[in-house]
């Protein structure tokens, strides 16, 4: 039976559907890859950076030694073979120059002070007489009543007794000089850090009994590594502080031109202000202020800490960046002072926290909003 009209119509409109739909599965399936081919690549976390300057601050240069004396004077004996019949001071004690400080038995050394006085005078009166025999001698060979023998008799007479008292002078200052040494007293004004003598005791020529700090006066010897030695200058001042004592003020004296090849460290001598409670030998700190010196300086925001280092992260070339070590010299709020940096080198500041060695970062323009970061999708 052949078809009607009506049939061959519903068949025609069913295979145009058919065709249809199937064009438009096809186009939107087509669509859907090339969106997926052309999404971009996601980018890093947003930063901002910032160049490393050099930068002129005050530069606090930090060391640490042993407390000495500025002067050690030791006091010893200057005659020997005497015992010491009194001692005057201890240690602890503030002398002043010429004070006493130890007697030494001295009963033989004035008998023999008598003596030589009375030598003395034995001498004068010898010199007297032999000069007024001298004079008439000279006085009856004018007259021709006296030989030229005999005047020079007298004149060897005289000669021969000034000679005798010059001597006797002599070992008359002599023995002064030991009765004087006997009394042993102050070379110079201090404080008396040592004691090695009691009464008693047989003191022999040359035995140290005392010794003391010349005026009281106390310095540090800061040890300084030799990368900061050129900096420290005589008359720069200095903060010396103690757990034990506080802290007082100072300044530096000296800086030794050696530096120690074992530990690489020079020394700069601090004297200390007076009446601090600093004694030789103990352990303090000094805070030298070496004055505005340049400096490479960065944001001290951009200043990290991971595994216990400082650094800053910085700026290579697109856009990755690299967790560089720093030394920090000095801090303030804003800028801190490193070593381990060139000048110019740009340094993550916002968003620095966040990122790891090799990271990929977008870098926007100081001030500009940094992206947010994304939340960890919750676990289902």
């Amino acid at each position: 039976m052949a078809p009607t009209t009506s049939t061959r119509l519903l068949q025609s409109s069913t295979l145009a559907l058919v065709l249809g739909l199937s064009l438009t599965l096809a186009a939107c399936g087509g669509g859907g890859e090339e969106k997926k081919a052309d999404a971009p690549a996601a980018s890093g976390p947003t930063v901002t950076v910032a160049p490393a300057a050099v930068t002129s601050l005050p530069r606090i240069i930090t060391a640490s030694g042993n407390v000495s004396a500025w002067e050690e004077v030791p006091v010893g004996a200057e005659t020997g073979g005497l015992v010491a019949t009194a001692v005057y001071v201890d240690e602890g004690t503030y002398v002043r120059q010429g004070q006493p400080l130890v007697q030494l038995n001295d009963s033989l050394l004035r008998a023999q002070l008598r003596q030589q006085q009375a030598s003395v005078q034995t001498a004068e009166a010898n010199l007297a007489r032999d000069e007024a025999a001298l004079a008439r001698s000279q006085e009856l060979k004018e007259r021709g009543f006296l030989s030229q023998a005999s005047l020079d008799t007298a004149l060897a007479n005289q000669r021969a007794s000034t000679a005798n008292l010059a001597a006797a002078r002599a070992s008359l200052s002599e023995t002064q000089t030991r009765l004087s040494q006997a009394t042993l007293r102050a070379p110079v004004a201090g404080l008396i850090i040592s004691r090695s003598v009691t009464r008693g005791q047989i003191v022999q020529a040359g035995t140290e009994m005392f010794r003391m700090v010349r005026d009281g006066r106390l310095e540090l010897d800061a040890q300084v590594p030799e990368t900061e030695l050129a900096l420290v200058r005589a008359g720069q001042s200095a903060t010396i502080s103690s757990d034990q004592v506080g802290q007082t003020t100072g300044r530096v004296r000296i800086v030794t031109p050696e530096v120690d090849a074992a530990n690489r460290l020079g020394t700069a001598r601090i004297a200390l202000s007076g009446g601090a409670g600093f004694r030789p030998g103990m352990f303090a700190k000094a805070e030298i202020d070496v004055g505005a010196q340049p400096t490479i300086t960065v944001p001290t925001a951009a200043v990290l800490y991971r595994e216990n280092r400082s650094g800053v992260y910085v700026l290579m070339t697109n856009n990755h960046v690299r967790f560089q070590q720093v030394t920090v010299l000095s801090r303030s709020a804003e800028r801190t002072s490193v070593t381990g940096l060139n000048a110019g080198a740009q340094v993550v500041v916002d968003g620095a926290g966040f990122l790891g060695d090799g990271d990929r970062v977008n870098v926007v323009a100081a001030g500009a909003p940094a992206a947010p970061v994304a939340a960890a999708p919750a676990a289902r």
